[in-house]
């Protein structure tokens, strides 16, 4: 018999949690292990394997120019999409208003750590004073980046014979991550059987709550449909002349793993993973692409984000004008280029927006309750965007594809 194909064993895991966490939640604690597991797992090679993964791509790439070029079009692309994704969900909410006639009474109090940088500060930490501390941060993926960057551009400034030998050190550290993300991959079934069953299980009432936040709900999924399936899909036609659908289905063990996780960053060596063998891109582009994307492309995130402070000022009777839904979609692309790659970090960013407009704080509370739900399908959006960037950015270095029209 033919082994079953991992992306089915995913989706088989996915469903029996669901109904594990629904009929046996009181027994959840006994494989919620798993999860945790898969999670550390994938955590634990991250940071080892965007700085490799960087440091070889940038070595890879070569001369400057090249550098400022692929640099140049990966930022141009995750603006643009970033803005598409917020304007998509500005139209939708100003139509369909969901906050119209919210009940306030719903909302639910939030012990939020807010502690936002201006843009100046965010810019000034990507230069690390330690870079040792920022690769144990979470919260300091810019500065890995920053860091890689530089190391890389500067291996290519040195003496060949050094140059070499550096080179094929971190390309060798790569192939090295790579088999061991291949290695963890094969324990994905397992990880997201114990992630969804406690996630499932920690609903109390899941229908009264799809009842009182269903509009809202349905504007935040229509908004990200639209821009996935849509926009995103457009561009990897058009732009990179490659086929969304046989794209979509090299990327499905990731984009499963994204929802599950709920963590870009987590699920980005299986983001690596599924580019390069799935979909044929060039690791000098996907190594360079994918881990920028991670840290800095939340197009779902940026999109959540703008209805989420539409919605809020909807429900609190206060009317934006157009200058302040311009200053949203300004504050939303920040906050969203800030946010952190794991669970529920558009939470915390969603105060800069409120704030930048004026809205009160205490808003968030109205939408804590469904955050946890809607973020596990941004995350499939921001990881989506992330690939589709990847591909048309190889398309236009001219590489062949096997997703190729």
């Amino acid at each position: 018999m033919k082994k079953l194909e991992l992306h089915w064993q995913i989706l088989i895991a996915l469903i029996l949690a669901v109904l594990f966490g629904i009929y046996l939640k009181n027994y959840v604690g006994y494989i919620a292990w798993m999860g945790e597991v898969f999670l550390r797992a994938l955590k634990m090679i991250i940071i080892p394997l965007i700085f490799s993964s960087i440091v070889s791509g940038i070595t890879n790439i070569g001369s400057a120019e090249s550098i400022g070029r692929l640099g140049l079009k990966t930022i141009i692309y995750y603006i643009s999409t970033s803005i598409f994704a917020i304007l998509t969900g500005l139209v939708l909410v100003n139509i369909l208003k969901p906050g119209v006639g919210a009940d306030l009474n719903l909302s639910q109090t939030v012990d939020l750590d807010v502690n936002s940088d201006t843009l100046g500060q965010t810019l000034i930490k990507i230069i690390p004073d330690n870079i040792f501390l920022a690769m144990s941060s979470n919260g300091q993926m810019l500065s890995v980046i920053f860091f890689a960057m530089l190391f890389g551009f500067f291996i290519t400034r040195i003496r060949s014979d050094y140059q070499g030998i550096l080179t094929g050190f971190f390309n060798g550290v790569v192939e090295v991550m790579m088999k061991l993300t291949m290695f963890i991959i094969k324990f994905t079934p397992f990880g997201i059987f114990g992630l969804v069953a406690e996630k499932v299980s920690q609903q109390t009432d899941l229908v009264a709550l799809m009842q009182s936040m269903g509009l809202y709900m349905c504007v935040v999924l229509f908004g990200l449909i639209i821009h996935s399936a849509v926009t995103l899909s457009l561009l990897v036609k058009v732009l990179g002349r490659t086929s969304p659908l046989q794209h979509f289905n090299a990327m499905r063990t990731p984009l499963i793993t994204a929802f599950s996780t709920s963590s870009s960053s987590a699920t980005l060596p299986l983001t690596i993973y599924a580019v390069e063998n799935n979909s044929g891109v060039s690791k000098r582009i996907s190594s360079f692409v994918l881990p920028l994307g991670a840290t800095i492309n939340m197009d779902g995130t940026a999109l959540y984000e703008c209805v989420a402070a539409m919605f809020i000022a909807q429900a609190y009777g206060i009317e934006l004008s157009v200058v302040s839904q311009i200053i949203v979609v300004i504050t939303a692309l920040l906050a969203s280029i800030g946010a952190a790659g794991i669970p529920m970090a558009g939470l915390v960013m969603i105060t800069i927006v409120l704030t930048a407009v004026g809205l009160p704080l205490e808003g968030v509370g109205l939408i804590l309750a469904v955050d946890r739900i809607l973020d596990m399908f941004r995350t499939i959006v921001n990881v989506w965007s992330d690939t589709c960037g990847a591909v048309i950015i190889a398309k236009t270095e001219k590489e062949k594809l096997k997703i190729d029209l």
